[in-house]
């Protein structure tokens, strides 16, 4: 790790719900629209990956537990 904080799903969640609402705010550019665009996807793959590594550990904790 490059020594910096990883943010959490929760963190990522909300920074992606901000890059959304410029989407629909005030300070919205259609100059600057394809580069938010790309980090709210990018962000948005990040959050998909982190949720599906939350299912696999779940999916595993259920596994052990019917065991």
């Amino acid at each position: 790790m490059s020594g910096t904080k990883q943010k959490t799903l929760n963190q990522k969640m909300e920074e992606l719900n901000q890059q959304i609402g410029w989407f629909h705010g005030d300070e919205f550019e259609l100059d600057k629209a394809t580069e938010k665009y790309q980090e709210a996807i990018k962000l948005a793959e990040e959050i998909r990956d982190d949720l599906e590594n939350l299912k696999n550990e779940v999916d595993v904790l259920a596994e052990n537990f019917i065991k």
